[in-house]
């Protein structure tokens, strides 16, 4: 039997009109597929939504797949492929397995000999970089960083030198009502002289990218809590 697709169905970094962001592509794709494979049910069906009014919501086929999902679920929600549907794999925000429990999947799908198709859209970690002025050759996106204070600093200390050793920008991120503390501390653990670049509401009307010294951020005021934010690092 000709198997089905698995396609990468890119969303929005926040509560804008889709289309302004994404191409007629994904648009395609949503009105074709009916089976999907999202973290959170009522946020995909409003996204769904918006992209294809007419779509018959009853009609759509919804696997989660979350922080409690089980490696053990995961066959269950290819199988439609196996029976020759195409399915798709839709992230919460930005690209799906990019910082995103999607790569799981993909990664079964793969050896199932599933065809996979990335489609276009957003992705945080790459806009911020290529807006940074930054290293865009060689950068590492690092996640989250440690939650107790002095492990932090530690770990902002040695993202640090590796960006100097490496040449290598240092991207991460944080819980977003936390955001203001990571600058704080960044700042303050950081030489005067490295560059942080901060990219907050990506592709929003409240989006806000700056890349300065840490020492010129220090003299900053700018608020941060609860806005979705890239953190980058460099010394040069």
């Amino acid at each position: 039997m000709h198997k089905g697709k698995l396609y990468l169905i890119p969303t929005t970094l926040g509560d804008n009109a889709p289309l302004e962001v994404l191409p007629m592509s994904v648009k395609k794709v949503i009105e074709d597929v009916s089976i999907f494979i999202v973290e959170n049910e009522k946020s995909a069906r409003r996204f769904i939504k918006k992209i294809s009014p007419k779509k018959s919501q009853p009609s759509l086929e919804i696997f989660l797949l979350n922080k409690f999902t089980q490696a053990i679920e995961l066959p269950e929600f290819l199988e439609p492929c196996l029976q020759g549907k195409d399915v798709g794999l839709l992230s919460e925000a930005g690209c799906p397995g990019v910082a995103d429990p999607g790569a799981d999947v993909v990664k079964l799908a793969h050896e199932k000999g599933i065809q996979v198709i990335p489609l276009v859209g957003p992705s945080s970690i790459l806009m911020a970089i290529m807006s940074s002025g930054l290293n865009g050759q060689s950068f590492t996106f690092n996640g989250y960083l440690p939650i107790d204070k002095n492990e932090r600093k530690k770990e902002i200390k040695r993202l640090e030198r590796l960006s100097f050793d490496q040449n290598q920008s240092q991207i991460f991120i944080e819980t977003p009502y936390r955001n203001n503390n990571m600058l704080d501390d960044i700042c303050k653990t950081v030489t005067p002289d490295t560059s942080i670049c901060v990219a907050c509401d990506i592709t929003l009307s409240t989006e806000f990218i700056k890349t300065l010294p840490a020492k010129v951020w220090r003299k900053k005021n700018v608020d941060l809590h609860k806005r979705p934010t890239i953190f980058i690092i460099h010394k040069s």
